[in-house]
């Protein structure tokens, strides 16, 4: 049991030096990547693959303990196909991430915190053939909530993070599929 004890304290000693920024440091990073978005409850859809762009703040609190927000643009939805068409229901929004970030060893962070989302595209794209239609579908939801859990490796400033945004609302009054967000970026933190 000593031995245990002892173990654990000398591994969360160590863990005190894990963070890429110095304690009390904030840092802005701009990210690009993209998104494997579906809809729950949506059988035989696929996902729709799209951008996630936006920028992330951080405040490193302690050494091995921060925390971020940001405004990320992020394309979502789903796809169809059956018979030669294909139904894109596109639906777009600023997720507003905000999230705890705890750095298990040097540059290597856990991710899980809170997402408040705004839709701003609510459309279906239909095509077959030659023929496309767009129309606007103004039934989803304005707002979207869901739970991001992820991890992020930093090296150099250059961070890449990988997240799975779970939806908690509804898209659709009276539906029941919620956003199934699997989420890849590359950023660059500038210190601020």
């Amino acid at each position: 049991m000593k031995k245990i004890l002892l173990m654990a304290v000398v591994m969360l000693a160590s863990v005190a030096s894990y963070a890429q920024q110095a304690v009390g440091t904030f840092t802005l990073q701009p990210k690009i990547g993209m998104n494997v978005a579906s809809l729950t409850k949506s059988d035989g859809a696929d996902p729709r693959i799209g951008l996630a762009a936006g920028v992330e703040a951080e405040y490193q609190a302690t050494d091995i303990f921060s925390i971020s927000a940001g405004l990320i643009y992020s394309m979502q939805g789903n796809k169809y196909e059956e018979k030669g068409i294909t139904s894109t229901q596109k639906l777009d929004y600023i997720n507003i991430p905000i999230l705890a970030n705890v750095y298990v060893t040097k540059g290597l962070a856990v991710k899980l915190g809170i997402q408040p989302a705004f839709n701003v595209n609510d459309k279906v794209k239909v095509s077959g053939g030659s023929t496309s239609i767009t129309k606007d579908n103004t039934d989803a939801e304005s707002f979207d909530f869901s739970i991001p859990v992820g991890l992020s490796y930093e090296y150099s400033n250059v961070v890449f993070d990988a997240r799975y945004n779970f939806g908690v609302t509804k898209v659709w009054d009276g539906g029941d599929p919620m956003n199934s967000v699997f989420q890849i970026t590359l950023g660059y933190k500038f210190a601020l």
